[in-house]
């Protein structure tokens, strides 16, 4: 909501001004409180309170964040989809550089009896992808539903020795996985991770790391954090990915 992540309880009254603030953005990020108290037939006290339910100390907070917002969505281009980018990917899949990931990718999976899905957001619907393609061609494949609260010290240690995480990420620095990748990393598991680029921190925390290199495309969701940004980035490079090393998996062990 606005420059929000999530909807605050609003009164019936603080609703009447955020939904004149919502259709007036330009108008009242430039206003003096008495204004658009005058406008939303309410008082600056009621304005103040306003204030307080967006995480702002004050009015002129609220205007900065008003106004970041909305110079936000004017600079914001959501484009088409761009085909040669999709067309780009898919040579250099068959090139060196990716060919040689996804075959130690491969490598690695021969030697675990598990594989373990990690993904939030947009690539959690990715990681339940993962999960049933992987187990569709025999390897026996879960999603990590919740990081932030799955635990891992049931875990025996000879199980995890076999147990192969893939971790899903576009910006490769989603704080939950981080998290549960560190307490991995104590465990003796496998880490491979497909992400957008290979200097992340989640890179760091894998044994192996496969970057698709597209252009990234987000929109805002929340000017007091650069990490609070809608994730529109294709995920066909990852799925693509998924595919070809579960196959490519599938194949050598009927070789």
């Amino acid at each position: 909501m606005l420059f929000l992540d999530y909807v605050p309880e609003l009164s019936p009254l603080e609703d009447e001004i955020y939904h004149y603030v919502a259709h007036h953005l330009k108008e009242a990020a430039r206003m003096k409180i008495k204004e658009l108290a005058f406008q939303t037939h309410t008082s600056t006290a009621s304005i103040a309170r306003f204030c307080q339910k967006f995480e702002c100390n004050g009015y002129k907070e609220f205007q900065v964040k008003l106004r970041l917002y909305e110079d936000s969505l004017t600079n914001t281009q959501i484009s088409d989809s761009d085909e040669s980018q999709y067309m780009d990917f898919l040579t250099r899949l068959n090139q060196p550089f990716l060919s040689n990931k996804i075959q130690e990718a491969v490598d690695i999976l021969l030697d675990k009896d598990l594989v373990l899905f990690l993904g939030s957001g947009s690539s959690e619907t990715i990681a339940e992808y993962g999960t049933l393609y992987f187990t569709n061609l025999s390897q026996t494949a879960l999603r990590i539903e919740d990081p932030s609260n799955y635990p891992i010290q049931w875990f025996p240690e000879d199980i995890l020795k076999k147990t192969c995480i893939i971790a899903l990420s576009v910006t490769g620095e989603t704080n939950e996985i981080i998290h549960y990748l560190k307490r991995l990393n104590t465990k003796g598991c496998a880490i491979i991770s497909i992400t957008n680029t290979e200097k992340s921190t989640i890179s760091r925390l894998s044994d192996l790391t496969i970057p698709y290199y597209i252009t990234r495309e987000t929109i805002y969701k929340s000017s007091s954090n650069k990490e609070q940004t809608i994730e529109l980035t294709s995920q066909l490079p990852a799925l693509l990915l998924i595919e070809k090393i579960a196959k490519r998996v599938r194949l050598t062990k009927n070789i």
